[in-house]
């Protein structure tokens, strides 16, 4: 399948989207799929990082402007009958609005990233110290949070559309395999 391939018997490009809480390898997940595919790749963090760097630092409304990029980056390639890797939380309240709009656009399927909290919050701070660029992510105020008590990666809501949904747990290696999560994201169109 290649990005520019459509799903199935719909003539619909196929968007996978790749989600999780923090620190669950959704990025690193996202990019072995979407090479596996050969579909582009939009990764809400990667996005942001770069927009931070373009204009030289922070921004008040980085989020919200990170946020409206993504989307229009997914409509204009859905649009152009592509099909696409998107990667990024996805928690319910604050992804479905942009999400849904492009349902009539595509074959969307889901794969959802699960760790365990205490292997996620190790890789949170690993990368917040390896990684400057992170720092556009607020990881230390994460950090904090956990510290604290607080339970941001088990209290993380997964993205409600009616999607089929691939559950990943990427604790310590992807299980299932990358093999079967590329069949799941390969059947974009397809029943079941």
């Amino acid at each position: 399948m290649t990005g520019t391939d459509v799903g199935g018997a719909t003539g619909r490009p196929g968007l996978l989207v790749v989600s999780g809480p923090p620190g669950a390898g959704k990025t690193t997940l996202a990019h072995a799929l979407a090479e596996a595919l050969g579909r582009p790749l939009v990764c809400r963090d990667e996005l942001k990082e770069r927009m931070a760097a373009e204009a030289s630092g922070l921004t008040d409304d980085l989020d919200r402007e990170a946020y409206r990029e993504f989307f229009r980056m997914l409509r204009e390639l859905l649009e152009s009958q592509t099909g696409v890797v998107a990667e990024a939380a996805f928690q319910d309240r604050l992804w479905r609005p942009g999400l849904a709009p492009l349902l009539d656009l595509c074959d969307l399927r889901v794969v959802r990233c699960l760790v365990d909290p205490e292997v996620a919050r190790q890789r949170i701070a690993r990368r917040a110290v390896e990684d400057p660029a992170r720092a556009v992510h607020a990881d230390a105020e994460l950090l904090r949070r956990i510290d604290g008590g607080e339970r941001p990666i088990e209290s993380w809501v997964p993205i409600a559309l009616d999607a089929p949904c691939l559950t990943v747990d990427t604790t310590r290696r992807w299980e299932p395999s990358l093999a079967r999560i590329v069949e799941f994201a390969a059947r974009v169109g397809a029943a079941g």
